[in-house]
């Protein structure tokens, strides 16, 4: 029924009524009057409220026409995104998994939806595969995680899985947005992160078991990550440096007020204070002691701007994906120029 026809009905009503109060009726019919002009009240109550929900229709209809043109951008992204990338539940099933993906593990992509991710992981690292996936809900940052990949019909491979986990209002995992990067195509320079252009060191870079024990050097690290400390740790220690290893800014500034190291490497990207603070920090405190500290920016983001961490005070910038010896070059380079300086 149309509002037009609506009105008319009143009309009538109010006609009818006005006829019979012609013929004495007035008692009952004042309250007839009374609860019809009630309900012409709430009828306009009734179109003014439609017309707003009809605005607000509109508005969630546009609303929903953007929100599927990102989607479809994101989706087509995700899929045909240069770099290997998959979704998978908290178990490793994978739910989702894009082009590049598929053709690092030689299988198809449809293939890939269903199956646990660790069955392309070797043999030999499953068992921890699956103890770092148990451990997750304990920490909400992006891990990073070196483990061997077994692609189909190809030779196995060392690669780094960057792992973001999506969790719950009760902090359980629900599902993990995993990037995968092939890190022997790192190893043999075909993507290999740039050093800055100042060529921090010159020589080439030799195998790890060719360059020079460094004994009584000393190392302050800092890297809110428990595997990239562990990890940088057993490559400087296993060359005769003295580390020591912290998870933030303010316990590398109370290590600083012990020891003295020959060189800084610190993470840029920290919850509690980032390297660009930590490094103002340390160049302030130097000017007061007398004392210089060569400091290295270690990111793992390849577009980690070199020459922000350079302009804040670093000597050196260097991405987490470099080689173990391209670190020991770097230490060692570090160390020798700041020698020759005083």
């Amino acid at each position: 029924m149309s509002d037009e026809q609506v009105q008319q009905y009143f009309q009538a009503i109010q006609q009818q009524i006005a006829t019979l109060q012609q013929k004495q009726m007035l008692i009952p019919l004042q309250e007839i009057m009374i609860a019809l002009d009630e309900l012409q009240l709430i009828y306009d109550e009734m179109q003014t409220s439609l017309e707003a929900a009809e605005v607000v229709e509109e508005e969630l209809f546009r609303q929903n026409q953007r929100i599927n043109a990102r989607y479809y951008y994101y989706y087509d992204l995700f899929y045909s995104s240069p770099i290997a990338y998959i979704v998978t539940n908290a178990s490793g099933v994978i739910l989702e998994a894009n082009q590049a993906i598929a053709q690092m593990l030689n299988v198809p992509q449809r293939y890939l939806i269903g199956k646990p991710f660790a069955v392309f992981v070797a043999e030999s690292d499953r068992l921890i595969f699956y103890n770092k996936l148990n451990r997750l809900a304990q920490n909400s940052k992006v891990q990073h995680w070196q483990i061997n990949l077994c692609p189909r019909q190809k030779e196995p491979f060392d690669a780094q899985l960057h792992i973001s986990a999506t969790c719950n209002i009760s902090g359980c995992v629900e599902a993990l947005q995993i990037g995968v990067y092939n890190m022997n195509l790192y190893q043999h320079n075909q993507f290999a992160p740039k050093l800055n252009s100042q060529e921090i060191f010159t020589a080439d870079v030799k195998p790890l078991s060719q360059l020079p024990h460094l004994d009584g050097l000393q190392v302050l690290v800092v890297d809110d990550e428990t595997d990239a400390r562990d990890f940088i740790t057993a490559v400087l220690e296993s060359h005769g440096i003295r580390v020591t290893a912290v998870a933030s800014t303010a316990a590398a500034l109370e290590a600083l007020e012990t020891c003295h190291p020959d060189v800084l490497l610190s993470d840029i990207c920290m919850p509690d204070g980032d390297g660009y603070s930590l490094i103002r920090k340390v160049r302030e405190l130097e000017a007061i002691q007398g004392w210089h500290i060569p400091a290295v920016a270690f990111t793992a983001y390849l577009t980690e701007d070199r020459e922000k961490a350079l302009s804040a005070g670093f000597e050196a910038h260097l991405h987490k994906l470099a080689q173990p010896t391209e670190l020991i070059a770097m230490v060692t380079q570090l160390t020798q120029q700041n020698h020759n300086a005083y």
